[in-house]
């Protein structure tokens, strides 16, 4: 009995730990025997179910946790209160971590040093890649710079739910949907408030099953990783300076800048707030989604920095998508170091696009692994440079994908944590 309480009490941040650190040895065990093939058949389907798992529960779990935090907040004035709060802080969170990647990237000018007869091998490796992310940006050029917000409105709600890179329709939907049992008489809502309550209890049930095996499935998503990355381990000598550049960023907004707004705005202690933060931080770390994250955030956010439910509910669900301080950072730094590499100089104003590029894409930028290429060349692009420099960093996104994804749901607390304090 007592050796089952010590399992049961062994934090889930220290089992996922352990699951990063059995899957790192899976990986060098297997390059050292040459056994490449039982990673990939044997070891990455679990990792690959894992994330299935989480994109099946993505999209229903934010459905009715945003229902049911917007028909909770009782009156449609309260409502608006908690959304501009929220919305506002968003933005200006944001503001802050772009201007600081391009302070970083101006300052450190990581694009300088990289060694040019390492670029030309990269840039011929990735050149198909390129390509085909450079035609998506091109289609979502030509069709105008307010597209995002034609995106926002869905045609077909059935067919938004049906795709995660969605979530932005499905997130107006519910709100829309929630706002509209606000403004109908209190009985007639209240029977499909309770269905939706039902279904939150059923959902949130599921989640705790699928986060139990997650010590699991991240030893299989970073076994895969280590076999992924082994031929490409002189990208990150060449490009030692941009990985630090940014790595250095995303710990700066991870554990300076929100534990001081934590410090400032909240009751709650910086070192509480951290301590609270590391399963979930590690979670987004290995699965590099906000979105896969969003269970675990919700219920860390609830349980161990006491937000409230009709809060977090709100304010976590929206900031999946429309809160990327990472990602806005990182792409900063990343624009900056492309044009470095390629020896372009850019002026007050081409900074200026980008800067405002950058907030404006990363409320559309998916909350799944590998989200933000798409908006990166398109951004490159505004600015004239040209797209095939995003073959410089594709070689080694996916640690800093992982990094930056992290960063991203430690902003989505802390908005919460602000939010929330009375």
């Amino acid at each position: 009995m007592t050796e089952k309480r010590k399992i049961k009490s062994f934090p889930l941040y220290l089992q996922i730990l352990a699951g990063m650190i059995l899957g790192i040895i899976l990986g060098v065990g297997a390059l050292q025997t040459d056994s490449h093939s039982f990673i990939q058949h044997w070891v990455r389907p679990w990792g690959q179910l894992f994330i299935r798992l989480l994109q099946l529960i993505a999209i229903p779990l934010v459905f009715v946790s945003l229902v049911k935090g917007v028909t909770g907040l009782k009156d449609i004035s309260q409502f608006s209160k908690l959304g501009g709060k929220t919305i506002g802080l968003y933005l200006t969170t944001t503001v802050v971590a772009v201007l600081f990647g391009l302070s970083l990237g101006l300052i450190v000018k990581p694009g300088a040093l990289v060694n040019q007869e390492q670029v030309r091998p990269i840039q011929e490796s990735y050149q198909a890649i390129v390509a085909e992310k450079k035609e998506a940006a091109a289609q979502t050029q030509d069709r105008g710079p307010l597209a995002f917000l034609e995106d926002i409105v869905p045609n077909n709600i059935l067919h938004a739910a049906g795709d995660n890179s969605k979530m932005l329709q499905v997130i107006f939907f519910a709100v829309f949907f929630g706002i509209a049992a606000l403004l109908i008489p209190a009985e007639k809502a209240q029977p499909v408030i309770d269905v939706i309550e039902g279904l939150n209890d059923i959902i949130l049930k599921m989640v705790d099953y699928i986060i139990r095996i997650a010590p699991v499935g991240v030893a299989a998503l970073m076994a895969g990783l280590v076999i992924d990355f082994s031929g490409d381990i002189s990208m990150f000598g060449a490009l030692g300076v941009y990985t630090l550049t940014v790595a250095a960023a995303m710990c700066i907004l991870a554990f300076l800048f929100y534990p001081a707004l934590i410090h400032f705005f909240t009751r709650t202690a910086a070192k509480d707030f951290l301590k609270a933060m590391r399963p979930v931080q590690l979670f987004a770390f290995s699965t590099s989604s906000s979105a896969a994250t969003l269970p675990l955030t919700l219920d860390t956010v609830e349980k161990e920095l006491k937000v409230s439910k009709e809060t977090a509910s709100f304010v976590l669900p929206v900031g999946t998508t429309i809160n990327m301080d990472g990602t806005s950072c990182y792409q900063a730094i990343s624009i900056l170091f492309i044009a470095q590499v390629l020896g372009i100089d850019l002026s007050f104003t081409q900074l200026g696009i980008i800067l405002v590029m950058t907030i404006l894409s990363s409320i559309g930028t998916p909350a799944i692994p590998g989200g933000s290429y798409v908006i990166l060349t398109m951004v490159l692009t505004s600015v004239g440079i040209p797209a095939e420099g995003l073959a410089l960093i594709i070689g080694i996104d996916r640690p800093l994908d992982m990094l930056r994804t992290a960063v991203n749901v430690t902003g989505d607390a802390t908005v919460a944590s602000i939010v929330d304090n009375k």
